[in-house]
């Protein structure tokens, strides 16, 4: 060219260097392409405008779906955008690499991108070559979408602060992987370090604190939200003279400083520091975006849980009471277990309440509902419980009370949601330390469970009224039993009970055999049954509590200490001694099988089945018969005295009548009338006891006879 003639045109110069020109508008669709990227994309040399739709035909798929990403990368970081595209032919064959730079802006108002760029051809890069690191091929794309799918998931798991900077920390990323982390977080105006990785103890000093106005990467990413790149020493050290000298002496080669933004916050800064030279091509800066974006994702929902988990412990310890001073000749031992879900606290509690009578009370209960309305509740209904039994109120009076309380708490919500109204099981036991009696009302609750000193478990029936709140005028009848020394109750909600899939009855089954295999203190069987359901805890109010939950649950363990065994809590030699004690009345005929259920639990090791069924078979006739033949209840009374293989079980129904039961013969077809006749040949001894008022029907077995094979004596000892 000739001093003083014009320059060629632009288009002239890029074609001679084979280089395409094109735009592409998004609003409207359309992708405008000179004669020389026409033919680069296999399509007539000339210029054309096209659809996106025609381009797209032109491009391996994975290539179009990645300009969209590094298009939106350019223009959050305002720079170039580059990228590396196969061009197909007709048949889907890769004909040529090619790579794009271009310039990208956004109109908010239509919510689209302008793409101004240039189309020139390469050549495959050479093995071992740093271009083979860098360049936008299909095997370095597969390895860097496996690795941010396995880093999102990993992040995604991540539960704490900590957690989520093992995982950054841990972070291999394809091709390039930094060797020093840092994160920053922001307090008021300054600088904090969250957490650091690939540095020693302390270096962190200079860096804490700083205040966002200084002359530092962290703090202009974190001031301007944008990205920093640093590719050398010498950009590091031009652009940031002043804290140059802090970062010289790590001895690293580049750094990148991104914004860790959430919602459109600005939550910190992370830094990724590399010993090695990078020049941060538009890919390595696409992973590193985001990396950053999963981060900062993830510290958010961390922080969230966090704030959660420590709202929880908070109302945890105001609502759930600390256990009372130590009872003589008694042992408590209690767990509050909260649901895995929202806050984790729910309408479950427990309390132990000192009495005026020098008695206590134990009380277990469950609002319906595990929410925080529900866990509002439960403060409110454990303090009246509190207030009407510090009054002397006896259980069933107690309950009736709080069932007004909490009737007239969620009815009178009912005119702005009908939504709010709650209701509650509760079991309130009155606890006598001296003689081991229990009065207990039940309002809906599950039955207390009693663990002899000797492994045998026993659900103990008790009469109940509906759950307090539905009727304020419900009545809740009161059921007194014995513990006896070595013997431990169990009362819980039904979250111990009804967790993986099981109902009542097979829950009970479940709890039962930890309870029978059970041989350590009070404390120890506590914790074996909230492990044994729902895994190891890992938080604490007056016990572990555990973190992933399907139900809240309460559980309340009491222990009479054995008599003289100097054991403190722990469980005491066997006794030679087993009993259970139960009432029936005129109009609970349903209890007769409650009963039988019993005495089977009580005889749960006897030696023979078919004895077994004897005292079952006679305990019925016994029951049937006060049932049938007077107007009173029946009282039953079961005693094991012995050890095994020579035991004897007597069998004691008592009622207020003087009827004395007389042996009649029956008919072949009569259907009554037999009662006397089998206990006459089952028992090894039977009677009738008249009493000051009513009378005992009682009999005997004995395991040695049982055990060979023989049945009764065939006598009789009537009075």
């Amino acid at each position: 060219m000739r001093t003083g003639e014009p320059l060629p045109a632009v288009g002239e110069v890029l074609a001679a260097l084979a280089t395409g020109l094109w735009h592409w508008n998004t609003a409207t669709g359309l992708v405008t392409v000179d004669a020389e990227a026409a033919r680069l994309l296999g399509l007539p040399a000339e210029r054309a405008t096209l659809s996106q739709a025609q381009v797209r035909a032109r491009l391996h798929p994975v290539d179009w779906n990645e300009i969209s990403g590094v298009i939106q990368l350019a223009v959050a970081e305002g720079t170039l955008g580059e990228v590396r595209v196969r061009i197909m032919d007709e048949l889907g064959r890769v004909v040529r690499l090619g790579r794009s730079r271009f310039h990208a802006s956004f109109d908010r108002e239509k919510r689209s991108y302008e793409v101004t760029g240039s189309l020139q051809e390469v050549t495959e890069p050479t093995p071992g070559t740093s271009a083979e690191r860098t360049a936008v091929t299909g095997d370095w794309r597969r390895s860097r979408e496996a690795f941010l799918l396995d880093a999102g998931r990993a992040l995604a798991e991540a539960r704490s602060t900590a957690e989520v900077l093992r995982v950054a920390a841990g972070l291999s990323m394809p091709g390039f992987s930094p060797d020093g982390l840092a994160v920053f977080g922001v307090t008021g105006d300054r600088l904090t370090i969250i957490g650091h990785h690939g540095h020693e103890p302390g270096d962190e000093g200079p860096f804490t604190h700083m205040s966002l106005e200084t002359d530092y990467p962290a703090a202009e990413v974190v001031r301007t939200g944008r990205a920093v790149y640093l590719s050398s020493p010498d950009q590091y050290k031009d652009r940031y003279p002043v804290t140059w000298p802090l970062a010289a002496h790590f001895n690293r080669q580049s750094w990148a400083f991104l914004p860790l933004t959430v919602a459109g916050r600005t939550m910190g800064a992370w830094m990724a520091a590399f010993t090695y030279p990078v020049a941060f091509t538009p890919d390595e800066r696409s992973v590193l975006t985001t990396v950053a974006r999963m981060l900062a994702q993830a510290l958010s929902r961390a922080e969230a849980a966090e704030s959660a988990r420590e709202l929880t412990d908070g109302l945890q310890r105001s609502m759930l009471p600390q256990l009372g001073p130590e009872i003589p000749g008694m042992s408590v031992a209690a767990r509050y277990v909260p649901t895995g879900g929202g806050l984790q606290v729910g309408g479950d509690w427990y309390d132990m309440i000192p009495l005026p009578s020098g008695r206590f009370a134990l009380v277990i209960g469950d609002v319906q509902g595990h929410d925080v309305r529900a866990a509002g509740l439960m403060g409110q209904l454990r303090i009246a419980l509190r207030a009407y039994a510090s009054e002397g109120h006896r259980p069933d009076a107690v309950l009736s009370r709080a069932s007004r309380f909490l009737h007239g708490m969620t009815f009178g919500s009912l005119d702005e949601d009908p939504s709010e109204l709650r209701f509650a099981t509760c079991l309130y036991v009155e606890v006598d330390p001296t003689t081991g009696l229990l009065d207990i009302a039940r309002a809906g609750h599950p039955d207390p469970a009693i663990r002899m000193s000797d492994g045998t478990v026993i659900a103990r029936p008790t009469a109940g009224g509906l759950p307090l709140g539905i009727d304020p005028d419900a009545d809740y009848p009161t059921t007194r039993i014995t513990l006896e020394p070595g013997e431990t109750m169990l009362i819980c909600t039904d979250g111990l009970i009804e967790t993986g899939g099981h109902d009542l009855e097979t829950g009970w089954k479940r709890i039962r055999t930890i309870l029978e295999e059970h041989d350590g203190d009070l404390e120890a069987l506590a914790d074996g049954l909230v492990q044994a359901v729902h895994g190891p805890s890992s938080h604490h109010t007056t016990g572990p509590l555990a973190d992933r939950r399907e139900d809240d649950i309460a559980v309340l363990l009491l222990r009479r200490r054995g008599d003289g065994c100097g054991c403190g809590d722990t469980l005491v030699a066997p006794p030679t001694i087993r009993r259970t004690m139960l009432s029936v009345a005129q109009a609970e005929p349903q209890r007769v099988a409650v009963a039988r259920q019993q005495l089977r639990e009580l005889l749960h090791d006897w030696a023979s089945e078919d004895q077994v069924d004897s005292a079952v078979l006679l305990l019925s006739e016994t029951l049937t018969n006060v049932l049938v033949h007077t107007d009173a209840d029946a009282l039953l009374l079961a005693e094991v005295r012995g050890e095994p293989g020579g035991r004897r079980l007597r069998v004691e129904v008592t009622d207020t009548s003087d009827d004395l039961p007389h042996r009649r013969s029956p008919g072949e077809l009569a259907s009554s009338g037999r009662g006397l006749v089998l206990i006459e040949l089952l028992a090894e001894a039977w009677g009738v006891d008249p009493r000051g008022e009513g009378k005992s029907t009682w009999f005997e077995l004995y395991e040695s006879n049982g055990a060979d094979g023989a049945g009764g004596s065939g006598g009789s000892e009537l009075p």
